[in-house]
């Protein structure tokens, strides 16, 4: 099949990952992948399978940029791309558009649960197939009646296990008295992912162990930074300043993973949760909060462990049950390894993107 990737996005987070790791894997079955991406995406590095003649750098700034829409368009038909699928909501438009100009099905992801606009009422009744990263997002898509329901497809998420779980083949973490332990968290620093739930939380775990260290791995996306400049007010503030590190955007997030004993998601809504599955594959326990994504990944008490959103002291209470009782920790990792190996591995993931490739061209003849 010829598949052309569309995404727009000028930051690397989840949804970018997820289609490098989907473009790159579809590409090395044998698949013929193309990209279209905005001047500089970040994901041009990530892309190490497709082929840079295969790939399209062009302005796409706006939900609907004529000149680059009609660019792509004859990208596509030169190309003969019989598949056209896109990421991002900003980019659907320009996708749809694509579509029928090349004659491929359109097939989007929708990564989050934020509602659609109206605008995508309008430009996506020939969509194809619609796949949502979780329950979650499916449940939310059936909400807003944007799709058809028989065109909603649920695909979680996977990964490269063997990546992540590569770094503890010799365990480093073999408990010692002198040893400090290490708890980390991943995500972007905004209110939505709990970052300040994690900070007070580690500040009463400080109150009572003096042999533990926080990490929080992400960049601030917000226009002037002011979400970093709240933490770091926070962390002064809370007298957390030795004990909490602010490592900003991590480039392997598989070597931070290593140097971890616990690993927490505080988000208060996720759609999916990725951090959730690369922190269980690479052997690390986890503890996060009730979201939305984190309900469908963990089982509780045995894959890891769940507390209410927004609950700090209940944080904080089980990561100190945790710290203390590495048994229960051995225990709840060597069990999300075995879940993630089973349930969101990689090759499951393309295998069946595939599938809903095959469908749209078995419904739609190659054409909408």
């Amino acid at each position: 099949m010829k598949i052309l990737q569309i995404c727009s996005a000028r930051q690397l987070g989840g949804g970018e990952k997820h289609l490098a790791d989907l473009a790159n894997a579809l590409a090395r079955r044998g698949q013929a992948v193309f990209v279209a991406l905005a001047p500089a995406s970040p994901l041009m590095a990530e892309l190490s399978a497709v082929p840079k003649g295969n790939i399209l750098e062009l302005s796409m700034r706006n939900s609907f940029n004529v000149p680059s829409a009609l660019k792509l368009a004859q990208f596509a038909r030169e190309h003969q791309i019989e598949i056209v699928h896109a990421h991002v909501a900003r980019d659907y438009p320009l996708a749809a558009f694509v579509s029928r100009r090349a004659g491929a099905p359109l097939v989007l992801t929708r990564h989050v649960l934020f509602a659609l606009s109206g605008i995508h009422r309008l430009t996506l009744r020939r969509t194809a197939s619609v796949i949502a990263v979780s329950q979650a997002v499916a449940a939310s898509l059936r909400r807003q009646s944007t799709f058809a329901p028989d065109t909603i497809v649920i695909i979680q998420n996977g990964i490269d296990v063997d990546r992540f779980a590569a770094g503890r083949a010799q365990p480093a973490h073999q408990e010692q008295s002198s040893k400090r332990l290490c708890v980390g968290m991943v995500g972007h620093l905004a209110p939505i992912k709990g970052v300040e739930d994690f900070i007070r939380a580690a500040a009463i775990v400080c109150g009572v162990r003096d042999d533990v260290d926080f990490i929080i791995a992400g960049e601030d996306k917000s226009r002037g930074g002011e979400n970093r400049r709240h933490i770091e007010e926070l962390i002064k503030e809370l007298n957390l300043a030795p004990r909490v590190c602010l490592k900003g955007w991590v480039e392997d997030v598989a070597q931070l993973l290593m140097t971890l004993d616990l690993f927490i998601s505080p988000a208060r809504s996720e759609p999916f949760g990725l951090s959730i599955i690369e922190a269980m594959a690479a052997g690390v326990p986890v503890l996060a909060t009730r979201s939305e994504g984190a309900r469908e990944i963990i089982e509780d008490q045995q894959t890891g462990r769940l507390v209410p959103v927004g609950d700090v002291e209940a944080l904080a209470k089980e990561t100190l049950e945790l710290l203390f009782d590495p048994a229960r920790r051995q225990s709840l990792s060597a069990n999300a390894q075995r879940a993630v190996g089973e349930r969101f591995s990689l090759e499951r993931m393309v295998a069946e993107t595939e599938k809903v490739y095959e469908q749209a061209l078995g419904r739609s003849g190659g054409s909408v």
